[in-house]
């Protein structure tokens, strides 16, 4: 079999774009059409669907595409195999991550990787928007909740907890609720959103929350729980020294919010590098430590 124009299939099919798949080979959208167009005229069959708004596959293309993706992956298996006998691992590696969760949890981790790894340096940048991976030229991303990209390959690290907490002194106030609808009558710190999250009867349910202030910041929001302003509700890294001190109360535990997953998701790249790969398997060793 000829390879000429396989790689090429195999990226404009999974991105369902020539732009995204040329900008992740390093080669220009023009290269990448003539050597899938060429692919075509061999196999003597259309394998993409083309449009001026999306690129889909045929049902030809669907098979081939399922079979050049094995064969491709063990290919890449076999080289990396090979590459991590003869060299360490070193370079560049590119990140990004939600904003809080980078600072507090994921980059303290990151250093000490780089501790044992002395060659590898990381640039991380810590948004709460979600990036385009191809677009920035990232490795790697982290991302909590449910996944919406399926050109991104995903490996599980961890999972959150939100709770809902309020101080001691709120508390003496104005009472604990019972009851997600006991929330009308309290007076609830928002984020960015306008509803809280719960799961009653085996649902998840979203309850619509008011009070005194919005903040777009965690940090800010606790503070404003530790001094008696309101209850809040955020995820456990924010609140969980002050629940084990006493200094917040959690609340409404029967409704808490189920486990988010917290996921490292990268290109579906044939030269996913061992630097990268370590860097995976570490953080999800100790991200899912208790």
């Amino acid at each position: 079999m000829q390879w000429e124009g396989v790689n090429e299939f195999v990226y404009v099919a999974e991105y369902e774009s020539f732009t995204k798949a040329a900008k992740r080979l390093g080669i220009s959208t023009a290269q990448v059409s003539r050597q899938v167009s060429a692919l075509e005229a061999r196999l003597n069959t259309k394998l993409l669907y083309r449009t001026t708004r999306r690129v889909s596959l045929t049902e030809e293309g669907r098979v081939f595409y399922e079979r050049c993706r094995v064969v491709l992956d063990e290919l890449n298996a076999a080289e990396q195999a090979v590459s991590n006998l003869q060299s360490k691992p070193q370079g560049k590696i590119k990140l990004t991550a939600p904003v809080t969760y980078g600072e507090q949890q994921l980059l303290p981790l990151v250093n000490d990787f780089m501790l044992q790894y002395q060659d590898i340096e990381v640039t991380a940048f810590l948004s709460n928007q979600t990036i385009d991976l191809i677009e920035g030229s990232y490795d790697l991303a982290i991302r909590i909740g449910h996944l919406h990209d399926s050109t991104l390959m995903a490996k599980k690290l961890s999972s959150r907890t939100s709770f809902v907490c309020a101080s001691p002194a709120y508390l003496d106030k104005y009472g604990a609720p019972q009851q997600l609808a006991d929330l009308s009558q309290h007076h609830c710190l928002l984020g960015t959103l306008d509803y809280w999250r719960f799961k009653s009867a085996g649902k998840e349910k979203k309850v619509q929350v008011s009070g005194p202030v919005r903040y777009n910041s965690g940090y800010s929001l606790v503070d404003a729980a530790l001094k008696g302003l309101g209850m809040v509700q955020l995820p456990d890294y924010y609140v969980q020294k002050y629940l084990a001190s006493g200094a917040l109360v959690s609340l409404l535990d029967k409704y808490r919010e189920p486990k988010e997953d917290i996921w490292a998701v990268y290109p579906h790249n044939r030269h996913l590098s061992s630097k990268i790969r370590l860097l995976v398997d570490y953080l999800a060793a100790n991200l899912s430590r208790p």
